[in-house]
């Protein structure tokens, strides 16, 4: 157990408090595990931090990246709907909340914090009747683990109201303060020297979640020749397990390729507008820090992507574009009217200013922190 720092805000029963995270495989999981991770750490310096992951998420590289131990276990299968073999814990799901049950003594966890998804599950399984559980729910629509989750949970935090969780309490979702603090227009410059871009150009950034998005990449790369000659650059995340061949146009602003953007930060700092997917935590970070966008929602699922946008379309600083409809023409049609025209970049926004819940890291850290008797 990690010693306590000198001066830091001690426990009534003058316990260092370790907190579990189980936030694994996408980014938009992990991401608001790590922010709050990051929160209980500011509150308590003291604490002890570990994330539940499985050996193919991403958190392999992003926790360890953040400075977290990582603890793995079995991933645990998650059919749409509750099911007779879930309820009675099949071969698989036990093993995998035996091992999860293990760590959680091994550790000493005082609190469990789950996001949803195939590593919270069995972590909410392992903890019920043992240790405090706090959900997180990121999208209206819950998933099956964190429908089982707050069955037994202590407390459950929601982003948005009207998500149908019992005792849900709306926090919004946990973001890296490097986003929620971002100054933009200080670290423009910075941020198009750390990509290649133009310094001057009206940039685009492109992205279709941590793994890409096909139609994403083939809509933007495809407008490649109309928004070089209307001087737009681009920053594009294609996904790791994707390329991306874009013609080159000497003399226009540079259209960048990169597989994955380590430094979201600089990312926006260095966009005029945003082309993306638009699940809850991106959707968020977008809005936090200002940015114009369009958002392409993920056509699969029960249609939560489009629910997340709907706030930002609403307040007049995104646009919606269905997947389908997504092709280098409207590419063309749409974006490149809008990046070249300062006065309603600026107009879109202003109008994101405000929206969500800034504090969402510190708010959600409180109850976690509560919750395990901190």
């Amino acid at each position: 157990m990690s010693n306590p720092v000198k001066g830091a805000e001690r426990s009534p029963s003058g316990k260092v408090p370790v907190v579990v995270v189980a936030g694994g495989g996408t980014a938009g999981h992990i991401e608001p595990a790590l922010a709050l991770a990051d929160a209980v750490m500011r509150l308590r310096p003291d604490a002890k931090v570990i994330a539940l992951g499985t050996e193919r998420g991403l958190e392999n590289k992003l926790v360890p990246a953040r400075g977290y131990p990582l603890e793995l276990i079995p991933p645990v299968p998650l059919p749409r709907k509750p099911t007779p073999e879930l309820l009675r814990l099949p071969l698989k799901v036990r093993d995998s909340v035996r091992q999860t049950r293990e760590v959680l003594a091994r550790v000493g966890a005082d609190v469990v914090v789950g996001f949803g998804g195939y590593v919270a599950l069995p972590a909410y399984l392992a903890a019920r009747g043992r240790t405090p559980i706090v959900v997180h729910e990121a999208n209206q629509s819950p998933g099956l683990a964190n429908k089982v989750g707050a069955r037994f949970a202590a407390r459950v935090a929601v982003a948005v109201p009207g998500t149908p969780l019992p005792k849900a309490e709306v926090v919004g979702i946990p973001l890296r303060r490097s986003i929620t603090s971002l100054d933009r227009a200080a670290l423009r410059a910075e941020a198009r020297k750390f990509f290649d871009l133009d310094p001057d150009a009206p940039t685009l950034l492109v992205f279709g979640g941590s793994q890409g998005a096909q139609s994403i990449n083939s809509a933007v790369s495809g407008a490649a020749k109309e928004l070089a000659e209307a001087g737009v650059g681009v920053l594009h995340a294609h996904g790791p397990k994707n390329t991306l061949v874009v013609q080159e146009f000497p003399g226009k602003p540079a259209y960048v390729p990169v597989p994955y953007l380590e430094r979201m930060d600089l990312a926006y700092a260095a966009a005029d507008v945003v082309l993306c997917r638009s699940g809850a935590m991106t959707a968020a970070e977008v809005s936090a820090v200002g940015l114009p966008a369009v958002f392409v929602p993920l056509p699969h699922g029960n249609g939560e992507q489009a629910t997340n946008a709907r706030p930002a379309v609403d307040a007049g600083a995104a646009f919606l574009v269905p997947d389908a409809e997504l092709t280098p023409a409207k590419v063309a049609e749409l974006v490149v009217p809008l990046i070249t025209d300062p006065e309603r970049v600026t107009k879109m926004s202003e109008a994101a200013v405000g929206m969500g819940h800034r504090e969402a890291d510190e708010t959600l850290a409180k109850i976690v922190l509560e919750a395990a008797g901190a």
